[in-house]
C-alpha cells in the first residue's frame, strides 16, 4: 500500500463489545480505576492517556448502526480512529474501497453528533472511521 493510501491518523479508541455493560463499567470504574469520561445509551468511555477505552453495547451498537455483532461471542474489539473532519471520513471510504478494503456501512450521520465508517479486519475485529459533527462530543460527564 503506497503512503498515499496509508491511513495516517493514530488510533484513538479501543472500544470493548460488552455482553454486559453495567457489570464492565463496574470492573473498569471500580477495580481497576478508570474515570468514567462521556455515559450515552448503551455507551459509557474512560478517560485516559493515549487511546481512549471504550464500552459500547453489542446490542445497542446493532440496533443504531446496523453492524452485525454475535451475541453470544466471548468477546468483541472495535478499534476507532478519529478524523479531523467529516469529510475526511467519506474520503477515507472511498480510498479505503479503492483498495478492496469491504464495508460494514458506507459513512453515515449518527445520533451522537458524528459521522462515521465501519468495516472489519482479517480476525474479524471491527474498526470505526469517525468525525464529530461542529458542536463536538456528546454526553460529556
Amino acid at each position: 500500500m503506497t503512503a498515499m493510501h496509508r491511513l495516517q491518523h493514530g488510533i484513538t479508541d479501543v472500544a470493548i463489545l460488552p455482553r454486559d455493560l453495567a457489570r464492565s463499567v463496574a470492573f473498569y470504574r471500580d477495580q481497576v480505576g478508570f474515570t468514567v469520561e462521556h455515559v450515552m445509551p448503551g455507551f459509557v468511555d474512560f478517560d485516559g492517556p493515549g487511546v481512549r477505552l471504550a464500552l459500547w453495547e453489542r446490542d445497542h451498537l446493532r440496533r443504531t448502526i446496523g453492524v452485525d455483532v454475535d451475541l453470544t461471542s466471548p468477546a468483541g474489539v472495535m478499534v476507532a480512529v478519529r478524523l479531523d473532519s467529516t469529510s475526511e471520513v467519506d474520503e477515507w471510504y472511498e480510498r479505503l474501497r479503492s483498495q478492496s478494503v469491504e464495508f460494514e456501512s458506507a459513512p453515515a450521520d449518527y445520533p451522537w453528533n458524528a459521522r462515521g465508517a465501519y468495516f472489519r479486519g482479517p480476525d474479524d475485529e471491527l474498526w470505526e472511521l469517525f468525525a464529530w459533527h461542529a458542536g463536538g462530543e456528546p454526553g460529556h460527564v
